[in-house]
């Protein structure tokens, strides 16, 4: 195709030709760098969506709270609260507790507050009787004299040896029985949710009969008087 064309012909196809390619070459290069930004749109997508999904509610919700008697009360707010990992540090250190409503010495169910600027949460606390050891008593058949006083000491009545903790939540009940008077009565006893019946009896001590001395006859005296005289 180029022999018949002259030299000055040949130069400008040739340079036309050099254009030609530089030109589509450039478009490539273009095209790729279009690409790019697509990539990077889909980097940032995915930092948003994780950025959201570590977003913290901060919504306090207080737990329903409850322990033993006679145990001490918490005093770090982190306990109290349900979610206390989707709340930002910096909310949690303005969280103030206030638990004075709940007494630990007596059984019960109580209102502790949370208090974050303005607003108040209210939660339940409930103090529980601690578990009494599961113990069953064998009660005592007793026998007093008529007039005794009634013991005020359960172990008398019960015949298992018991530990103070029992001693402490049995309670007897002796109002049926009646010491000054003769007869049977029955008594209870109340442990850990059962009921117990023991029976006392009330006796009249016997009477002792005093020796009796002979009586003496005027005759066996003479006759002593006699034997004396003669003598």
């Amino acid at each position: 195709m180029l022999k018949n064309t002259t030299y000055k012909q040949r130069t400008i196809i040739i340079a036309t030709l050099t254009i030609w390619a530089i030109i589509f070459i450039g478009s490539g290069i273009s095209m790729q760098m279009m690409d790019k930004p697509k990539t990077k749109t889909k980097t940032e997508l995915k930092i948003t969506q994780k950025r959201v999904a570590n977003m913290k509610s901060n919504e306090i919700l207080l737990k329903s709270m409850e322990q033993e008697i006679n145990q001490p009360l918490s005093m770090n707010i982190k306990d109290y609260l349900e979610n206390v990992d989707d709340i930002d540090n910096t909310i949690l250190n303005e969280l103030k507790l206030d638990t004075s409503m709940v007494n630990v010495n007596q059984a019960g169910i109580y209102t502790y507050t949370v208090t974050y600027q303005k607003k108040t949460f209210n939660g339940t606390f409930e103090i529980k009787e601690k578990p009494l050891p599961d113990m069953v008593l064998t009660l005592k058949n007793l026998s007093l004299e008529l007039g005794s006083a009634l013991s005020t000491d359960i172990q008398t009545y019960i015949t298992e040896t018991l530990m103070d903790e029992v001693k402490n939540n049995v309670k007897l009940d002796l109002t049926n029985v009646n010491t000054a008077q003769a007869g049977n009565y029955q008594y209870t006893v109340t442990y850990n949710g059962r009921l117990y019946t023991g029976t006392i009896t009330i006796y009249e001590p016997q009477k002792t009969q005093e020796p009796t001395t002979p009586e003496e006859n005027p005759d066996d005296n003479k006759n002593q008087e006699e034997n004396n005289t003669q003598s």
